[in-house]
């Protein structure tokens, strides 16, 4: 049997709103502290068992900050247990060695952590703590030397658009398997920063052809979010290179065409209520 093209393979799950940051293009408008509303674990451990029964998606555990759940060891640890493939998403600040070694024993295969400027400087004023930089790439390091999976994540903005080289170069530096570009999207905090900060057409398409460049040589996964047009210059560089766009040649990339907000992808609230993707705040 054929599975549908739109079946379902990326789940997002905003397990918790509560987090230590405070960046200032938050989809979920974090908090400090957790809300009372979010799913009990018993909850959460049910919601999984009927993903399972039904799906075989990538989990996404994210937040918020996910490790400000006490009990997401055992969420994951019982979601790889159901024969989902786990992925956290952390800022990385509260990774430390032993954080790491639990991180690993409970399945979880890959670990992004956000990445949104090339210098403490940069990154610390986005995300709204000093020592946020370091602290994160300290938590990178545990992760690697676990042997667990890393990701970078970049939200493009003008703040930091022309440091993305030192943020690919950084990325390759600390081993990472893939460097994902979020181009920003003005959703919950980020519609306070949308105008002074969103980079102009002109620019995201010089970006995302130095994007493609990088894709050609990079050993790292390379992966534009939120990009659609990224489909359309894979393709025209193609053309021009005189080759065909395959998975087997350009990845991830050669799959995504626009939005994929309610097919392959869709986003849980900390409440359980469910999202086409968790910049498209429409409930299903």
């Amino acid at each position: 049997m054929h599975a549908s093209k739109n079946e379902l393979r990326l789940l997002f799950w905003e397990t918790t709103v509560g987090c230590n940051l405070k960046c200032v293009h938050c989809r979920a408008s974090a908090q400090e502290g957790r809300a009372p509303d979010e799913l009990t674990t018993e909850e959460a451990l049910d919601f999984i068992e009927e993903l399972a029964a039904f799906a075989q998606p990538i989990l996404v555990l994210s937040g918020g900050e996910p490790l400000y759940r006490p009990d997401i060891f055992r969420v994951a640890e019982f979601a790889t247990w159901r024969g989902l493939k786990v992925a956290m998403a952390t800022n990385g600040t509260l990774v430390d060695a032993e954080v790491a070694r639990r991180i690993k024993a409970s399945g979880v295969r890959r670990v992004s952590i956000s990445l949104d400027g090339a210098d403490a400087e940069t990154h610390d004023r986005f995300r709204g703590m000093p020592g946020a930089f370091d602290r994160a790439l300290e938590g990178a390091g545990h992760l690697r030397r676990e042997g667990v999976s890393l990701q970078f994540n970049t939200t493009v903005s003008q703040h930091n658009a022309e440091q993305l080289s030192r943020v690919m170069d950084l990325a390759e530096r600390m081993g990472a398997d893939a460097l994902h570009l979020f181009l920003l999207v003005p959703v919950g905090c980020g519609l306070e920063i949308a105008d002074e900060q969103q980079v102009p057409a002109e620019d995201y398409e010089r970006i995302l052809n130095w994007f493609y460049d990088q894709s050609r040589r990079t050993r790292m996964e390379l992966k534009a979010t939120c990009a659609p047009h990224y489909y359309r210059i894979i393709r025209q560089r193609a053309r021009e290179e005189g080759r065909k766009v395959t998975p087997k040649t350009d990845g991830m990339a050669a799959m995504t065409k626009g939005c994929l907000a309610g097919t392959g992808v869709c986003f849980l609230s900390h409440r359980g209520e469910v999202f086409p993707c968790g910049y498209l705040p429409m409930r299903a």
